[in-house]
């Protein structure tokens, strides 16, 4: 699990293993993480782009960077909140995920709102 606030953008991610849609014999492992984004400032702010860097098992770096999150580029009053649920693919049974989603004042001030580390594992994968 992940939980990082940067000026009150608070952000947690709860990943899981999907094993109905892994193939361990092919080393295809899928993780799901849901994600809130809690705006717990007292200022108008807007998602507009995701970045995350997916590391692997074996060290292999994969960025992904685009706009939104799952179609959407939620505006958030303070107060408010958005929740979302994504997967990542693996082909490793143990990976970490961490980064960025790039935000935007109402005063048009952007700012990075960051996502510490949490670690994609299939149970029992670590000791």
């Amino acid at each position: 699990m992940s939980n990082t606030s940067t000026r009150g953008v608070r952000i947690v991610v709860e990943p899981r293993f999907v094993p109905d849609q892994s193939d361990l014999a092919s080393h295809s492992y899928l993780f799901a993480y849901h994600v809130t984004i809690r705006n717990e400032s007292d200022e108008t702010v807007q998602l507009r782009s995701r970045h995350w860097i997916i590391t692997n098992g074996e060290g292999k770096v994969e960025e992904v960077r685009g706009p939104g999150v799952v179609g959407y580029q939620p505006l958030l009053k303070p107060g408010e909140q958005f929740q979302y649920t994504s997967g990542c693919p693996l082909n490793t049974p143990v990976g970490t995920m961490h980064g960025s989603f790039q935000m935007v004042t109402e005063d048009g001030e952007a700012f990075d709102a960051l996502i510490d580390p949490f670690r994609l594992a299939v149970p029992h994968a670590l000791n």
